[in-house]
């Protein structure tokens, strides 16, 4: 099924007092760009976080934003007295050094931050929800992008069979161009020979002239890219794939235009080439 890169996914749970929600966005981008934010005392899981997003997500620039209500306890404090005292230390003899005197020195030791360190303990069960929970929120977005996807490919579809019904007209103008053609060069060698005319050379010219607006391949060319297309359009994964057939249509499209030398046909190529660029819009989006 075709899957936009477009998503939103959500999950929570509580635990041990505490709330831990999970949120994931994700964009369209030619590669996976994670970038996730979390409290460092889940540091431990990010490796896991990351494998998932790129096993399940696989392209896109996904946001992850991992966020945490503190509940009760959990956090010890500690206070490094070896440091506190180097810091007192060094203190006493710089005001001995300017004598100054009646120096207050705790206050000054509580606001050094080094002094103080407040460790969060955190259970393995703990990580593993967080972990369980990205998961879970990954599938959320995976669901939205296939949702997505189903909405883009009717799009697609519809600017596909534009292009495919297009090409219907140009093969009913082809059949009137080239008796037009043959008419056209008859009557310039005939003006050219006044009247008298060389059959050899009209036959020449009538091959020459045919074989350098034929369409016919380009036509037959068009009309399988588009069948190609359309089969690989609910393949998994395949934007790439259907990126590279747009390309292909593209190419027999202009040559059409540029060959067919019919102001019928060139109209229709100049339609087709807009419902092309919309659909090669629509591919930016899909995985």
């Amino acid at each position: 099924m075709l899957q936009s890169m477009t998503g939103y996914g959500s999950a929570s749970a509580h635990l041990d007092g505490k709330k831990i929600d999970i949120e994931i966005r994700s964009l369209n981008s030619k590669q996976q760009d994670i970038n996730l934010r979390m409290p460092f005392i889940y540091n431990k899981a990010e490796s896991d976080i990351r494998s998932i997003l790129a096993e399940m997500l696989d392209r896109g620039k996904i946001d992850i934003s991992v966020n945490i209500s503190a509940g009760k306890g959990g956090s010890t404090a500690s206070f490094n007295k070896e440091l506190a005292r180097r810091y007192y230390n060094e203190m006493k003899t710089f005001a001995k050094e300017i004598d100054e005197k009646n120096v207050q020195y705790m206050p000054m030791l509580v606001r050094i931050p080094d002094l103080f360190k407040t460790e969060e303990v955190i259970k393995k069960s703990e990580i593993d929800t967080v972990v369980s929970l990205v998961r879970k929120a990954a599938q959320s977005v995976s669901k939205f992008r296939l949702a997505e996807g189903k909405e883009l490919a009717k799009d697609i579809l519809s600017n596909l069979y534009f292009i495919e019904k297009q090409s219907i007209l140009i093969e009913k103008l082809d059949a009137e161009r080239i008796p037009k053609l043959k008419e056209k060069i008859r009557v310039k060698i005939h003006e050219g020979t006044n009247g008298k005319m060389d059959m050899n050379r009209f036959e020449q010219e009538i091959i020459y002239y045919i074989e350098k607006f034929d369409i016919n391949e380009e036509k037959a060319r068009l009309k399988t890219h588009c069948a190609y297309f359309r089969q690989n359009l609910n393949e998994e994964k395949g934007g790439r794939k259907l990126g590279f057939i747009t390309q292909e249509i593209g190419r027999e499209i202009n040559t059409i235009g540029s060959k067919a030398n019919d102001s019928g046909i060139q109209k229709l190529v100049v339609e087709m080439k807009d419902k092309l660029e919309k659909i090669k819009e629509q591919l930016l989006n899909v995985l």
